[in-house]
């Protein structure tokens, strides 16, 4: 009798901890969905503003045609990502088709002195440092659920109970690293003056 209170009180205890354990991976896996959420708002900010940004620029370049286009691409592709991975790559190709749109900005200085441009070069930038924010709050949070996932004890109940590593999101190092290439030779008003 005794033997049977003992192996009943080892199976609660186990079972307790289990749960408390499951609980735990289960709120981590939360705070990792919402830090994506997070990141998804701040992309769809973004996204939002591009549209507007690529309209006034063209009010002042409109034969810089191909700049657009791959703006508008690369934002298509982003808006189509499903995954962390995916939505990095994609995210990186739009970064860069923005740093193309913004050095065609710079030839024209009087898009450069228009109000409407002017704030909605600031509002994509304090976007980027969102992004940039909860892109590290999401990492940290990924890097906190897989480890929690991927040690002792929880590697004992994530795996039977469907707890899978979650991906970080990680910006392409080649899209941070590579300077845009503009050719001002054809922009006009955009020669050096000579002397």
């Amino acid at each position: 009798m005794i033997w049977l209170i003992v192996l009943l009180a080892i199976v609660l205890i186990v079972f307790l901890i289990v749960v408390a354990f499951y609980n735990r991976l289960v709120r981590y896996r939360n705070r990792v969905d919402n830090a994506w959420a997070q990141i998804e708002v701040q992309l769809k900010r973004r996204w939002d503003l591009i549209p507007n940004l690529v309209e006034t620029v063209k009010g002042y370049a409109a034969h810089e045609r191909g700049t657009f286009e791959a703006v508008t691409n690369a934002r298509a592709a982003a808006q189509r990502a499903t995954s962390p991975a995916e939505t990095a790559q994609a995210e990186g190709i739009l970064g860069q088709a923005l740093g193309r749109l913004f050095a065609v900005a710079e030839a024209y200085p009087e898009l450069q002195a228009d109000e409407n441009f002017r704030q909605l070069q600031s509002e994509i930038n304090e976007t980027e440092n969102r992004v940039a924010v909860s892109r590290q709050v999401y990492n940290d949070t990924v890097l906190t659920f897989n480890s929690a996932i991927q040690t002792v004890p929880g590697v004992a109940v994530a795996g039977p109970l469907g707890f899978r590593a979650r991906e970080f999101f990680e910006v392409e190092d080649q899209a941070q690293r590579e300077a845009p290439q503009v050719d001002f030779s054809q922009a006009p008003g955009g020669g050096a003056s000579s002397s």
